[in-house]
């Protein structure tokens, strides 16, 4: 039976590749592949046993993990590149400060009203971590919860602000930890700005260097473009793997958290597009342009591997100055992640404060958690997972019990998906705005 899962996987795969030949639109190609994948999982958990299941995934991951693996591949070259192409482009150093200022902010406050969002929609849904049982996996994660907590026990915001700054450049650009990508970013600047100061003493020296970067970032950006194309196939998969694996069971459970979650998400939303409002950005063609990366974020839950996909996207199809683009997408990926930083602390929060005590609908705690989710927002790794580290962050800080972060794990993934998204598109409208607000004076 495995085999003859295999040949349809195939046959859609081949039909996937035949409606991109034909139509040319990515976007379109992608989000069949989302509905497809969704059927197949679907069918696969519905008529076959565990082991045939595995069997299956173990194969089909092959395309859907592969996929991913890709982009994280492109991830460090494409930051480390496309940023100092940038600034090689800028006239002055000093606009650096404007665009990480404006950025930043964007990212800080868009979260801090996720986090209220998320207060929200924990009282109308009278959220409360009583009743929930910890099965197998539950205990099991409340262990892996206990060990990240203990790491994490000493953090303060100086000393992550502190392993921002490179200390090993070269390891950084392999990802090797997880403040990476932020780090690749400093990196790149100061190279920049070390390009830009030799071009004003020696404008022979600083054409050549400005053109090197330049060849350099245009080969990068194709090998981008080539794995992008592979996108309609990597969702295709991902998505067949979470509708194979998903506990059905475990989800109708805990029905009012998923619930509560996705509309939270689904109102941030709207606040992004009022923003884009705002800024004479319409928000019905801003969504069109993006969805494509949105439904990647969605299907892979990782900020960091969406990053190729986001800078293209604000680029090409929103018009932003690459300079906003990169900052905006790669400081997007760690810092102020409206959904993993934002809503869903913000959510376990409500929920255990009752159990020690602490009325979680009073002004001083609202006041108090926005606070602290917004600055703890800093550093969150923009990969599956990073929502139970800022979740553990911010708890600790409030001094709460951990155990409902371990509660929630059966449906961690189905709610992930949506946070990603919303992570992705926080980045996205950060940058749009930056461009906006700044209407190119740094240029």
């Amino acid at each position: 039976m495995i085999i003859f899962n295999l040949v349809i996987f195939a046959i859609f795969l081949i039909a996937l590749f035949k409606i991109f030949q034909r139509t040319k639109k990515l976007g379109w190609t992608v989000f069949i592949g989302l509905f497809l994948g969704l059927i197949s999982g679907a069918l696969l958990q519905n008529f076959y046993d565990k082991s045939i299941i595995d069997g299956t995934l173990e194969w089909t991951n092959v395309v859907g993990n592969g996929y991913v693996r890709l982009l994280q591949m492109i991830v460090m070259p494409l930051v480390f590149i496309s940023i100092l192409s940038a600034i090689t482009r800028l006239h002055q150093a000093n606009s650096l400060g404007k665009v990480s200022f404006s950025v930043l902010s964007i990212l800080l406050i868009t979260t801090a009203i996720a986090a209220a969002i998320g207060i929200l929609m924990a009282y109308l849904f009278n959220l409360s971590a009583e009743g929930l049982v910890a099965g197998e996996r539950e205990l099991a994660a409340q262990l892996s919860v206990s060990g990240r907590a203990e790491a994490v026990s000493g953090l303060t915001i100086p000393s992550l602000l502190v392993s921002f700054i490179p200390r090993n450049p070269f390891a950084d650009l392999t990802g090797a930890n997880p403040t990476s990508i932020i780090s690749t970013v400093i990196f790149s600047v100061f190279l920049g700005v070390a390009a830009l100061s030799l071009a004003k003493e020696n404008k022979e020296l600083g054409s050549r260097i400005a053109q090197g970067v330049d060849t350099l970032n245009q080969w990068v950006m194709r090998l981008v473009r080539f794995i992008i194309r592979l996108t309609p196939y990597g969702v295709f998969a991902l998505m067949t793997k979470m509708a194979a694996t998903s506990a059905w069971a475990d989800i109708v459970n805990l029905g009012s958290f998923i619930i509560a979650s996705y509309l939270a998400i689904l109102l941030m939303f709207i606040v992004h597009g009022i923003l884009l409002f705002v800024v004479k950005v319409n928000p019905f063609d801003y969504y069109k342009k993006v969805l494509p990366v949105l439904s990647f974020a969605f299907s892979s839950r990782s900020s960091a591997a969406t990053l190729p996909l986001n800078i293209e996207a604000q680029t090409d199809k929103l018009g932003n100055n690459s300079v906003i683009a990169n900052f905006s997408a790669t400081f997007g990926a760690t810092i102020g992640q409206n959904g993993c930083a934002g809503i869903y602390p913000a959510m376990l929060a409500v929920m255990v404060a009752p159990t020690v005590g602490i009325d979680p609908f009073s002004a001083n705690y609202i006041f108090s958690l926005i606070l602290i989710v917004a600055i703890s927002s800093f550093g969150i790794a923009g990969v599956g997972g990073g929502a139970t580290f800022a979740s553990i962050v911010v708890l600790s800080a409030l001094g709460l019990p951990l155990e409902l972060v371990g509660l929630l794990i059966s449906i961690e993934p189905l709610i992930d998906m949506g946070r990603t998204a919303l992570n992705v598109n926080g980045a996205m409208v950060a940058g749009t705005l930056s461009d906006r607000f700044l209407n190119r004076s740094y240029q």
